[in-house]
């Protein structure tokens, strides 16, 4: 008799852990039903397919930005230059310049000046042989692409562009959950649809890219 009792409880005992579970799971799937309806759609407006005309770029020289000065007919002053990290440059007769945030021919204007004291009538050119440009230019991607980087800006670069050159997303990327975050329009966010433009060839997906904007791709939660 005390066998069967025993049996008894014990068979009551798991019938009640079986029961746990199973509204603990069913807990745990409405859960994760709600924050996926959360992330459902971005809340973000759609990025526009274009910028306004008016917004005319000029190449600005960042760190690391490979630099050809040339002087007419004083080619002992010309040189190839890099400018360091600090954003400076130094070349013959020019101490510690400041490069960043200048234009090729606002830092060709500045050489002048300085040569015009050792120099008669200089005549200086500026040429950006290797691009980097300032970091607050520059395109970031981060997330769930290939090869997550920061990419020098380019006039008209697309989102497309942006894509080819980090190598596509992951297999566990939710590419239309992705957002663009525009610096120059302070921090707007913007959503955008990177699996329907890469994968579907949705060519109404893909949108002009500003300096510094930062390509946020999420990762899938299933």
């Amino acid at each position: 008799m005390i066998a069967v009792n025993s049996l008894f409880q014990t068979f009551r005992v798991a019938r009640a852990a079986r029961a746990a579970r199973v509204a603990l799971g069913g807990l745990m799937v409405a859960a994760l039903a709600q924050l996926a309806g959360c992330a459902g759609g971005p809340s973000h407006p759609p990025a526009p397919q274009t910028l306004p005309a008016q917004l005319d770029y000029t190449y600005i020289i960042g760190p690391g930005d490979g630099l050809n000065v040339s002087v007419w007919r004083n080619p002992e002053l010309s040189m190839s230059v890099v400018v360091r990290p600090d954003g400076k440059v130094n070349a013959p007769l020019v101490d510690e310049l400041v490069a960043q945030g200048k234009t090729p021919e606002q830092l060709a204007r500045e050489v002048e000046k300085i040569l015009g004291k050792y120099v008669r009538d200089p005549v200086v050119t500026v040429m950006v042989t290797g691009f980097v440009g300032p970091y607050s230019e520059q395109i970031r991607v981060v997330g769930e692409a290939a090869k997550p980087q920061f990419l020098p800006y380019k006039n008209k670069m697309t989102l497309l562009d942006v894509m080819i050159a980090v190598g596509g997303l992951t297999d566990f990327a939710s590419g239309n959950k992705a957002s663009i975050l525009r610096t120059a329009e302070g921090n707007k966010q913007y959503a955008v649809r990177l699996e329907d433009l890469i994968k579907r060839g949705d060519v109404d997906a893909n949108v002009e890219m500003r300096p510094g904007d930062i390509l946020i791709i999420p990762q899938s939660l299933f």
